[in-house]
């Protein structure tokens, strides 16, 4: 060892204190048992020192504090003393542990496959946002580490950010399953405020053995995939559709319809291999509204003629309801399957099946021309 670094060494030993890389560190431990009598011990404002020997406390020196080790200014410090070197050195762990509330520690992770209550369809959600902690209870949460080094990141702080995932995972589904939220409003942050309420409520259960507390949550965000919102807003506009089309038949139509559309949308664009030919375009558009007014035209027709009383099947061309059985059986003068006499045939249109007026020389139906 150099001069400069004994020189070095001899004065860390000289200042006791939280250094600068340790500034964030919820609980620090000095790294040497060893202090030299009279050296300088600082506690910060926001923080507190603890004395401990062999794992129990021995005593406590509050923050805003510059003072010389002696016994004369820490009593307590007489328990410290080593006889060994006369009285010249403190045997002791001493521990920093800072009691005001610290922001930033960030979170996140996924929660898994979770049903969407408004379609039904499951998604995978994400979770993922800050957290502040503060030590509430300092002793508690130097138990935490017992006898082990120093405090870091990744044993002290990143195990309270694992409970405050593992918090928020299981909060977020519960409240997705049992509110029933659509899992758009929840991505759009519609219900940030209530999540935040149950996962802080939930993570300090679970901190407060270890003497820590989840004081507030910072931009706590419920995320999905683009393709499954996108996804779920189809489907969120087809239910739409269902409702405002009066239910399922009307929006058998409105589906009917909108494939029509869509055919004549990719016959208008050649299938991609028309090479922009207008002429094919202009006809896949033709095909596409024709095809869309055929379906107006059977859903009229399906209007002004409703199923017969009874809910017997529409009547095709030379049959009728027997009046007797309600059969529907073939024309002629006495019904096929119970034997009575058949009231006079009816005339029916050969293309379409509907009944004919007497006398009528088109198809009142589909126009065609009667036979």
């Amino acid at each position: 060892m150099g001069i400069f670094d004994f020189i070095q060494k001899g004065a860390q030993e000289m200042f006791i204190a939280r250094p600068d890389h340790a500034k964030r560190v919820l609980v620090y431990k000095h790294p040497d048992t060893t202090i030299p009598m009279k050296a300088q011990l600082t506690v910060m404002d926001d923080e507190v020192a603890f004395f401990y020997k062999d794992g129990a406390k021995v005593g406590v020196v509050e923050g805003g504090r510059r003072v010389t080790l002696e016994t004369s200014n820490i009593p307590f410090l007489t328990r410290l003393t080593d006889e060994l070197t006369g009285g010249n050195m403190f045997r002791a762990e001493v521990w920093f542990v800072t009691v005001r509330e610290v922001a930033g520690y960030r979170f996140g992770g996924r929660i898994g496959a979770v049903e969407d209550p408004k379609s039904g369809v499951p998604v995978e959600t994400k979770v993922h946002g800050s957290v502040s902690l503060q030590v509430v209870d300092p002793e508690k949460a130097i138990k935490f580490f017992g006898t082990r080094a120093a405090a870091t990141d990744d044993e002290f702080e990143g195990f309270f950010r694992e409970q405050v995932l593992k918090v928020a995972r299981d909060r977020v589904a519960e409240l997705l399953v049992k509110q029933k939220w659509p899992l758009l409003d929840v991505t759009s942050g519609a219900y940030t405020e209530e999540l935040e309420e149950s996962v802080l409520q939930g993570s300090r259960q679970h901190l407060e053995r270890y003497g820590v507390n989840a004081v507030k949550l910072g931009n706590l965000v419920i995320s999905i995939a683009d393709a499954d919102a996108e996804n779920l807003k189809r489907l969120y506009t087809d239910a739409a559709y269902v409702r405002m089309s009066g239910g399922l038949q009307g929006y058998q139509q409105f589906a009917t319809g909108k494939a029509m559309m869509g055919a004549a949308e990719g016959m208008a664009k050649g299938g991609g291999g028309d090479g922009g030919n207008p002429l094919l375009g202009g006809a896949g558009l033709g095909v596409g509204l024709g095809m869309a007014q055929m379906f107006q035209q059977q859903a009229q027709q399906a209007q002004q003629h409703p199923p017969a009383p009874g809910g017997s099947a529409p009547q095709g061309a030379g049959q009728v309801n027997c009046s007797s059985c309600g059969k529907l059986v073939a024309a002629g003068r006495f019904c096929s399957e119970c034997g009575q006499a058949l009231t006079p045939a009816r005339s029916f249109c050969a293309q379409c099946g509907i009944q004919l007026t007497g006398g009528a020389r088109f198809c009142s139906g589909c126009g065609a021309k009667v036979g």
